[in-house]
């Protein structure tokens, strides 16, 4: 009696349409075959430990030390965009006042 044919999950997924999608189904079928071997105890002793080290309490630290530094950066970020803003209004507000004054409107003035 012939063997069923597996389907391969090559054949069920479309191909990707960036760089980004095809690197993240890559990923998915490392993940799934680690899967697999780890289930049917196959699995390497690298990916055994890949995994164990995911799991551990200094992983975790870890990650949230990057998510933490990850919201820094965006709210310094955020900070000099907002500094510009203000910068510009002030700008504004300075030209304004000189106009309303009966002075040049130019930007010769240094600030």
């Amino acid at each position: 009696m012939a063997k069923p044919k597996k389907e391969s999950t090559l054949t069920q997924r479309r191909p990707a349409a960036t760089p980004e999608a095809r690197e993240n189904q890559l990923i998915s079928l490392a993940v799934d075959l680690a899967e697999r071997q780890l289930s049917e105890g196959i699995a390497s002793s690298q990916v055994i430990t890949h995994y164990l080290k995911l799991g551990s309490t200094k992983e975790n630290i870890e990650k949230e030390i990057l998510l933490s530094q990850n919201k820094l950066l965006k709210a310094k970020t955020e900070a000099i965009e907002s500094g510009k803003r203000v910068e510009e209004l002030y700008k504004d507000a300075l030209n304004a006042m000189r106009e309303y004054g009966g002075q040049k409107k130019d930007d010769d003035y240094d600030d």
